[in-house]
């Protein structure tokens, strides 16, 4: 900024006096606070707030008369200018800002249900810096339309100009620091494998659970069927699923190592390529992830029946925003993948998966 002034006699700089009558135009840094005795005690003027010519008589009225002022220079921005500029590129895909800066401050906010992401190299590379930041939802984290999703500011008044251009730089690069990716899949089909279940001896808990879950994301189950533990009739199950217009299809049982446990060869057998068998998710090892053409196969292990919250919970959602999951995004998911089993249960509020 050209020739802006910014007053306050605590920071740091060259500063003179200026009558209040040569303080238009400039910035103050702090609130300036008016008590009405017995009445109120607030702002009359707030950080930021540019001098006006009317502004003048009620500064004097606060006893104002004279300011102290700092000159800003080629090399310096003012937070508020931060700010914005955080705020304008930052925003991805399916996130937006008002650009109302207060204090330097911006708040990022979804435009739609769907998967947050953001960048995390770009955004540890950007609080790296030291007097701009930004803070953020966890990436990954299922959002509703409107949610706050991430916040940033300059941390102090004034900025050095080199360090709002570096962080310029960086955002540029990630072309969209944060993003909401919408739901891609809105039709699945449900495969319930199990001689128990197929022949009635005991009630289908898979088939609801899986329903239920499903249902949350707005997802419409378009087929749903019971075979028993028969890799070609498990296979043919999840073939006509796919037939059927099913942009997902979910298998459950079977994904042991016991000799009757044959879904993961019926899954092999309906032409699933890219096969991920085995996850290091606690509740959820036996998890499986492939793909027939692009079309996802999930093999859903019985913790998936007698637990509320599973491997399942972190992958789905990322399954629905139409990312690819193999082995390395399974093996990335170590880290925060044991289920602590909480008596109250606050998932997603909770360190599983973060």
């Amino acid at each position: 900024m050209t020739d802006q002034r910014v007053l306050d006699q605590d920071i740091p700089g060259v500063k003179r006096l200026v009558p209040v009558d040569e303080a238009v135009g400039m910035v103050l840094p702090h609130d300036i606070t008016e008590i009405v005795p017995g009445k109120k005690k607030g702002p009359a003027f707030k950080k930021g707030h540019v001098i006006r010519e009317e502004d003048v008589p009620r500064l004097k009225d606060l006893g104002k008369f004279n300011i102290y002022c700092l000159e800003l220079g080629p090399e310096d921005v003012h937070e508020n200018e931060a700010g914005v500029t955080l705020g304008r590129l930052a925003c991805g895909s399916g996130v937006e800002t008002d650009l109302k800066v207060t204090e330097g401050k911006v708040t990022f906010r979804a435009v739609r249900d769907g998967l947050f992401k953001v960048d995390k190299k770009i955004l540890y590379e950007i609080n790296l810096l030291g007097d701009v930041m930004i803070s953020t939802r966890h990436t990954d984290s299922v959002v509703r339309k409107w949610d706050i999703v991430a916040a940033g500011r300059a941390i102090p008044l004034v900025i050095k100009r080199k360090t709002l251009d570096q962080a310029t730089e960086l955002l540029v690069a990630a072309n969209g620091l944060l993003k909401v990716l919408p739901w891609q899949i809105t039709r699945a089909g449900i495969v319930v494998t199990g001689r128990e279940v197929y022949e009635g001896r005991i009630k289908d808990a898979f088939g609801p659970a899986m329903k239920k879950k499903l249902d949350a994301f707005g997802v419409e189950t378009v087929f749903f069927t019971k075979v028993p533990d028969d890799a070609p009739m498990i296979s043919h199950a999840i073939r006509e699923s796919v037939s059927k217009g099913a942009q997902l299809v979910i298998c459950t049982g079977g994904m042991s190592v016991d000799p009757d446990d044959v879904t993961r060869k019926g899954i092999a057998l309906a032409g699933a390529k890219g096969i991920t068998y085995g996850t290091p998710v606690l509740p959820g090892a036996m998890f499986l992830v492939s793909y027939i053409n692009s079309v996802p196969v999930l093999g859903i292990p019985a913790c998936g029946m007698y637990f509320k919250i599973t491997v399942l919970d972190l992958v789905l959602p990322r399954i629905l925003a139409g990312q690819i999951i193999g082995r390395k995004e399974i093996a990335e998911m170590g880290h925060g993948g044991l289920c602590l089993s909480c008596k109250k249960c606050n998932y997603p509020i909770c360190p599983f998966g973060k």
